[in-house]
């Protein structure tokens, strides 16, 4: 290989240092963050009387859970893979299902009044019903767990859909209207030239809020549903059998995945939509 081969990759390489280098200043003050946080939370349990493990103590306990996160032995005796899993599958089923029909719903309301005067009382009052509030309703209705955690996550998701989707509708800009009609489009080339468009990023905020909410609910559901393989269940399981220093990995697991979701939704938010000028 010649010395002109072997420059792009040196330069690739030099490259990928200076976007390490650029970035670490912006991973110093987060870093120094969590530090402070853990060595006050340290502190703060090796207080007399304390009964909250320290971060020292949660590895201490935990270490085989965060080292062999993939074990299965069976029925709901699984490792926090799989726990997390479940329940990510649980949230990817109802979040699609909240989305398309929150998607649908929001563009009916934001193009009619009359509907929008109908429903939206209605829409207001259960969007502020809690999670665990659905959780009796579902299993009243459906007598399975499994279908009743799907819809307790479904209707938590659904209503920053619905709501930001009809917003979008309605601000679309009264200029793009009248462009419609100067150009005489119909019902579908509105609806995909101009609707959908304006109205995506209201729709990509309702979304990101969905998110959220459904990897909640999904905690919420599974707290109070025995018997089915997810995080929630973890959760009550450890602290039924007195194992705190188990709940707070678990609560660490769900933040991290919290914040992936997020971030994923940033990401595919920044891929789609043009960006601002």
């Amino acid at each position: 290989m010649t010395t002109a081969q072997r420059r792009p990759a040196a330069m690739d390489g030099n490259g990928f240092a200076a976007r390490i280098q650029k970035q670490i200043p912006e991973l110093i003050p987060p870093a120094i963050a969590i530090g402070v946080f853990l060595a006050v939370w340290q502190l703060f349990s090796w207080i007399p009387g304390a009964t909250l493990p320290g971060p020292i103590q949660v590895i201490q306990d935990t270490w085989i859970l965060i080292l062999y996160p993939f074990y299965d032995r069976g029925g709901t005796d699984k490792g926090l893979f799989w726990q997390i899993l479940a329940s990510l599958q649980r949230v990817a089923i109802s979040y699609t299902l909240a989305a398309i029909v929150g998607i649908g719903l929001g563009i009916l309301i934001g193009v009619n009044k009359t509907i929008n005067k109908a429903l939206d009382p209605l829409f207001q009052l259960l969007r502020t019903v809690p999670p665990l509030a659905w959780v009796p309703i579902s299993l009243a209705a459906l007598r399975q767990n499994e279908p009743a955690a799907l819809f307790v996550i479904f209707i938590t998701a659904i209503w920053p859909i619905l709501i930001n989707t009809a917003v979008g509708v309605k601000e679309i800009p009264v200029d793009y209207n009248n462009v419609a009609k100067v150009l005489q489009l119909n019902k579908k080339e509105y609806f995909f030239n101009i609707l959908i468009p304006a109205a995506l990023p209201y729709i990509f905020t309702g979304l990101r809020i969905a998110i959220g909410l459904a990897w909640l609910a999904i905690i919420a559901a599974e707290i109070v549903m025995s018997g089915i393989v997810g995080i929630g269940f973890f959760i009550w399981e450890a602290y039924q059998n007195n194992n705190v220093s188990e709940v707070i990995l678990a609560l660490v697991y769900i933040g991290l995945v919290g914040l992936i979701l997020d971030k994923f939704m940033v990401w595919l938010q920044g891929r789609i939509l043009p960006p601002e000028r």
